[in-house]
């Protein structure tokens, strides 16, 4: 009995187990089942990479304070973040890949890139 492709249903030669008529089909039908996940995924890293250069933008020595205010006016999301790291005095750094931010006193953050930062013990 003759196969059908799954995606526009052309009559399939070839291998036994084929299931697309060609790599266009297959990559179509694919996106087509993916594109809810895939949206998910590409809105949230469309966050973290939108995040990510506000702070390496704003944080071009390594080490720089700004204000909770200064982030938001850029468009910072503080939902959005790679990573986070507790410190033993309680404190929490938030990465976004190697830069990281660190709530301070008068909603104001420290930026600093990860290799500024001391190894714990």
């Amino acid at each position: 009995m003759p196969k059908s492709c799954l995606e526009c249903r052309e009559r399939i030669t070839g291998r036994e187990d084929k299931k697309f008529c060609n790599d266009a089909c297959r990559n179509a039908y694919n996106n087509k089942i993916n594109k809810d996940s895939n949206n998910l995924m590409r809105n949230i890293n469309n966050k973290l990479r939108k995040n990510y250069r506000i702070l390496s933008g704003i944080n071009s020595d390594g080490k720089t304070k700004i204000s909770r205010s200064r982030l938001l006016i850029k468009g910072f999301e503080f939902e959005f973040f790679t990573s986070a790291l507790p410190t033993e005095t309680g404190n929490t750094y938030y990465f976004l890949y190697d830069q990281a931010y660190l709530p301070i006193e008068n909603d104001s953050y420290i930026v600093v890139k990860k290799e500024y930062l001391t190894p714990p013990k």
